[in-house]
C-alpha cells in the first residue's frame, strides 16, 4: 500500500495543506464571508482588488481575512486589458508586499471568458517583474503550455463560464493540460456543487478555486464545508486509483477451480 506522507499543494515554493482556494465576493456580509472561509478549510483566499474598499479605516472585505492565517491572493477581476491587469498587480504588491497574484483579463463581458492574448502579454511582463502569476485561462492546452513556458507558477483553466455552476464541461481538455504542463493545474470557474469539485480532483487537478459555488448556495457555510470534503475526497480517490469501468458486472472473486 502506497503511503502519501506529504501530499501538500506547492505553489511558488510554498506548501499548502488545503487544495481549495476560495473567493470573497457575493456573501451577505463580512461575518458570513469570514465564517465561510473558515469552514472551507482554505489557506489561500482571493480578493478582487478593483472591487474592494482599500481604505483600511472603512469597512472592507479585507476585514474578513486574517493575514496571519491565510495567504492573500489579489486578483485582477474587472480588467479587460493587459495594461489594466499589470497596473492592478503592481498596486497589490505596493499595498500588501506579496508577489502571488491571480491574473484575470476578461475578453467577453457576457460569458466572462478570458482574453488569452492579453493574459499572455500581461503574464510575460509580470513574471519578468518578479510576480508569481496564477493566470485564469481557457481550457486550451496550447495556451496552458505557453503560460508555463514564460514562467507562470500555475495555470488555472476554466471548467465552465464564471458563476455558471455548470461543472467541468470538457474534462478531456483538462486531462490533456495535466499531461502537457508540469506546474500545478487549478480548475477555476464553473464549479457548482461538491461533485464538480470532486470530479476535478479525480481527474488529477492540483486544486480548485471557487467563489459563487459557495457564496451563492442556499446555505453558504454548509456548502463551504461540503466543498472542503469534496476536494479532499476527490484527491484521495485520485491517489488511490479507481477501478476500470466495465460494461457489465463481473464477479469480484474468481470462479476458476470451484467445486461443481
Amino acid at each position: 500500500m502506497t503511503q502519501h506522507l506529504d501530499d501538500s499543494l506547492v505553489i511558488a515554493g510554498k506548501k499548502y495543506r488545503s487544495r481549495l482556494i476560495v473567493g470573497t465576493g457575493k456573501y451577505k456580509d463580512i461575518a458570513q464571508t469570514r465564517a465561510a472561509i473558515e469552514r472551507s478549510g482554505a489557506e489561500i483566499v482571493t480578493v478582487a482588488l478593483r472591487r474592494v474598499e482599500l481604505d483600511r479605516t472603512k469597512p472592507s472585505l479585507l476585514d474578513a481575512i486574517d493575514l496571519t492565517k491565510y495567504t492573500l491572493l489579489p486578483n485582477t477581476a474587472g480588467c479587460s486589458t493587459a495594461e489594466e491587469a499589470i497596473r492592478t498587480c503592481r498596486l497589490a504588491r505596493e499595498l500588501f508586499g506579496g508577489t502571488l497574484v491571480k491574473l484575470e483579463v476578461i475578453g467577453d463581458p457576457k460569458t466572462l471568458f478570458p482574453d488569452n492574448e492579453q493574459t499572455l502579454e500581461a503574464a510575460r511582463v509580470l513574471v519578468k517583474e518578479g510576480f508569481d502569476v496564477l493566470p485564469y485561462t481557457s481550457d486550451d492546452p496550447v495556451m496552458a503550455k505557453k503560460l508555463e513556458d514564460i514562467g507562470c507558477a500555475a495555470v488555472m483553466p476554466l471548467a465552465a463560464p464564471i458563476g455558471s455552476g455548470l461543472g467541468i464541461r470538457n474534462p478531456y481538455n483538462i486531462r490533456i493540460i495535466l499531461e502537457t504542463v508540469k506546474v500545478p493545474v487549478i480548475v477555476d470557474a464553473g464549479v457548482g456543487t461538491a461533485s464538480d469539485a470532486a470530479i476535478a480532483m479525480e481527474l488529477g487537478c492540483h486544486g480548485v478555486l471557487m467563489n459563487t459555488g459557495i457564496a451563492g448556495a442556499r446555505d453558504p457555510l454548509l456548502m463551504a464545508e461540503a466543498m472542503r470534503l469534496a476536494v479532499e475526497a476527490g484527491r484521495k480517490a485520485f491517489l488511490a486509483g479507481r477501478i476500470p469501468k466495465k460494461l457489465y458486472a463481473q464477479a469480484s472473486s474468481p470462479i476458476e477451480g470451484m467445486i461443481e
